[in-house]
């Protein structure tokens, strides 16, 4: 067992970003574990780009109000305390 340090917060990359987005890395899986566990903080009117994840995504709201997508569905608003999943391949946008 091991108390992991503290790492700086990262900034999201441009290209995956529009805005200032902001990682924190809470948990990083090693193999054969695929689960990443971050904390990611927008700016107001920050957004991602439109992208997918192999393995699906959760997302669980802890601070303010966001707006998330799936391609061609409708526009969803989150809230502190939502739990939103993406399934395999598909394909979201949050901001």
């Amino acid at each position: 067992m091991e108390v992991l340090p503290v790492q700086p917060s990262v900034k999201g990359p441009a290209e995956m970003f529009t805005g200032d987005v902001y990682f924190d890395v809470i948990a990083k899986g090693e193999e054969p574990f695929r689960m990443r566990v971050n904390t990611v903080r927008f700016a107001p009117c920050a957004r991602t780009a439109w992208h997918c994840h192999a393995v699906g995504q959760t997302l669980h709201v802890t601070d303010g109000v966001g707006l998330i997508q799936s391609r061609d569905g409708e526009i969803i608003e989150i809230r502190p305390g939502d739990t939103i999943h993406t399934p395999p391949g598909g394909v979201a946008l949050a901001r």
